[in-house]
């Protein structure tokens, strides 16, 4: 009889272990329905033949990461709706905002998880979808929130395949020149064309593709991680900014608060930049005209005099980001652009802004994603 009652048990548990195994795999993509429209809300300048910096601000959800093809089809209908504006030619350069390649963390899961009401209850839903894969990359975390590292680590090559297929596709698509947004990988690096990740620590990282959807340089890492990033993303060991020719002039990037830092702007100037791109994010509902919190992060430029809480957050990213005001960056043109939307209960916030000749444009603040446009 006991082991009658031993096989039985032994059989149930091989039996939940199966059905387990199939709910993991079980992974049906429904109906979505997003919203398509995009409206200008900066056009700053006169079209002529020297191009123009394109900042499209999208509004994203858990949602628009189900599938490849529906992030496509999305940031697809914005280039579309850009290009019937005549804002789209040659020589456009079109950035997007930070962790836009981040969030491909979420392709491909259970319905579960984008249904979920907050971050930690999406997260737990990956970690039981995937439980091979997130064992592995807990035992391979680095830093000091492991927990983070490994959601980010585990599906790292995958996500590095989708960035480039999508925002490569999308640059031979529409003929322009586009900055990435970012992607956090593990040592991302790019061999012979192609972006590949390896076994160190995460990095937050934005590439440029040029109009054949061919990558442009190697990927530049953030230099200053937020204060929470820095538990889990890695600063840039090598504090090198890359400028990369484009049809409208050379191009650096400067990641969220690596825009803050004037020695950066020195940086370029003494690669003869032309043009700024500020892939940025702002998370929290409000943040954006709250205090501001001050740098967060263990280096404060010796020449700001800005203290925490003088300023809103806002106000913060207008003063100290310095593209196109002489001497400190000698760009002719630069451009900061935010995430929209919302990720469960965090809601991104942010508003997008850019520099022409020395003057600060934000235009307006209406709800839903947004085109800022500067002719250069």
């Amino acid at each position: 009889m006991r082991r009658f009652l031993i096989s039985l048990v032994a059989l149930l548990a091989i039996a939940v272990l199966i059905s387990y195994g199939l709910w993991t795999t079980h992974r049906p993509i429904g109906h979505y329905l997003s919203d398509l429209r995009i409206q200008v809300a900066l056009d700053e300048g006169v079209p002529a033949d020297r191009g123009n910096l394109l900042g499209i601000e999208p509004e994203l959800f858990p949602g628009d990461y189900q599938s490849l093809t529906r992030l496509h089809r999305k940031l697809a209908a914005y280039f579309e709706q850009a290009r019937a504006k005549g804002l789209l030619n040659a020589k456009t350069v079109v950035v997007l905002p930070e962790h836009v390649g981040t969030w491909l963390w979420a392709r491909g899961e259970k319905d579960e998880l984008y249904r979920a009401n907050h971050r930690e209850e999406a997260m737990q839903w990956l970690a039981l979808s995937n439980p091979l894969k997130f064992m592995a990359a807990l035992l391979g975390a680095k830093g000091e929130n492991r927990l983070e590292d490994a959601r980010l680590r585990m599906k790292a090559r995958r996500m590095a395949e989708d960035y480039q297929e999508l925002f490569g596709g999308l640059a031979r698509e529409f003929g322009v020149t586009l900055v990435a947004g970012s992607i956090v990988l593990p040592d991302p690096h790019l061999e012979n064309g192609t972006l590949r990740v390896g076994g160190g620590a995460l990095y937050n990282s934005s590439l440029v593709f040029g109009s054949d959807g061919t990558p442009l340089g190697q990927p530049q890492r953030q230099l200053y991680p937020g204060k929470e990033e820095r538990r889990y993303i890695r600063a840039s060991g090598e504090p090198l900014l890359h400028v990369v020719d484009t049809p409208a002039g050379r191009l650096g990037v400067l990641i969220g608060r690596d825009s803050w830092y004037p020695a950066n702007y020195s940086q370029l100037n003494a690669q003869a930049a032309q043009l700024i791109a500020v892939p940025a994010f702002v998370s929290g509902k409000g943040h954006w005209s709250r205090p501001w919190r001050g740098y967060a992060s263990r280096s404060v430029p010796e020449q700001s005099n800005l203290k925490p809480g003088e300023v809103s957050e806002g106000e913060a990213w207008h003063r100290l980001t310095l593209t196109g005001q002489p001497p400190i960056s000698t760009a002719v043109a630069g451009m900061s652009v935010f995430m929209r939307g919302q990720f469960w209960d965090q809601a991104n916030e942010g508003q997008s802004f850019g520099t022409l000749h020395g003057l600060v444009n934000s235009g307006n603040n209406r709800r839903g994603a947004r085109l800022i446009n500067l002719w250069l």
